[in-house]
């Protein structure tokens, strides 16, 4: 990062507190999500309707993650954060590093409550399944009820919380997210052409994409699950990184819109500095040229 200033690098150490006393606020919020994500997964999702007749599309076998739910965070959170820190060690800018990780951390299913593919073993382990009758007036009708579920509660209620897919989502926002961040870092769009750069860049998507497959392989998702949440992840990774950094085709792109104005603002100062020392200089001479008069012989 070119050092427009000639100040040195702006570090934790020097620009850190002041950087974060800005945007407490938007610290604040982010832990307000955090509540608000840990209160919608312990709630009971909206139960979906499923009657017999849809039972066809929901008798995929049960199977196990091939990526684990830990593994989530990992690579959608933790690796774009090491990225960040290698990349301020390098540059020494914290105004890089705290935007970044200002977005990376912003995240998003009980609304839906769309059934799992895999939703018929889930809500009946025994292979058996009951439905409640539907009722009608005083005669039962021939459409079935809903499902009369005989498994175990936390099973069941995962199983209606198909759309969208939350392994996708989170993937696409964390990574889609670095995508847009390498992007800018190594300049792919400055017109040159370079394919190794657009390599580095569709690599993060690369990634998030096999996670919403395997969220399919494993029959926990269905397509149309896992294609809302990697539109949901990556809509919300563009805006959030276009709200703190320039386009990566910008001239600016690599440096986040706070650096540039930190930077204005100190250019100013150091402006109105020069020039009232240039004023005062002036001064001192008019006064030298009217007290201090030649002498002549």
């Amino acid at each position: 990062m070119p050092d427009i200033l000639g100040g040195g690098a702006h570090t934790v150490r020097s620009h850190g507190v002041a950087v974060a006393k800005i945007h407490m606020h938007d610290w604040l919020i982010l832990l307000l999500l955090v509540v608000i994500a840990v209160v919608l997964n312990i709630i009971e999702p909206f139960h979906h309707f499923v009657g017999e007749e849809m039972m066809t599309d929901l008798k995929y076998p049960l199977k196990g993650n091939t990526i684990p739910f830990w593994a989530v965070p990992i690579i959608a959170i933790l690796l774009p954060f090491v990225i960040f820190l290698i990349y301020y060690f390098i540059k020494k800018d914290v105004y890089d590093l705290h935007h970044a990780i200002l977005v990376i951390t912003e995240a998003i299913k009980d609304a839906v409550g769309r059934p799992r593919p895999d939703f018929f073993w889930r809500c009946f382990p025994d292979g058996k399944p009951a439905f409640y009758p539907t009722i009608t007036g005083n005669s039962t009708a021939n459409v079935s009820g809903d499902v009369m579920c005989s498994g175990i509660k936390s099973v069941i209620k995962e199983g209606y919380k198909s759309f969208p897919s939350g392994h996708t989502s989170g993937s696409f926002a964390g990574l889609g997210f670095l995508a847009w961040y390498l992007s800018g870092k190594v300049r792919a769009f400055d017109r040159r052409g370079h394919v190794a750069k657009l390599c580095i860049i569709f690599l993060p998507l690369l990634v998030a994409a096999l996670v919403g497959v395997s969220r399919v392989d494993d029959y926990w998702h269905h397509w149309q699950d896992v294609f809302a949440g990697g539109l949901l992840g990556t809509t919300i990774a563009s805006f959030c990184y276009l709200q703190f950094f320039p386009p990566p085709y910008d001239i600016d792109g690599w440096g986040p819109h706070a650096y540039f104005q930190m930077l204005a603002e100190s250019g100013n100062g150091s402006q109105s500095s020069a020039t009232n020392v240039n004023h005062a200089n002036v001064h001192q001479s008019e006064l030298q040229s009217i007290y201090i008069q030649p002498q002549h012989g």
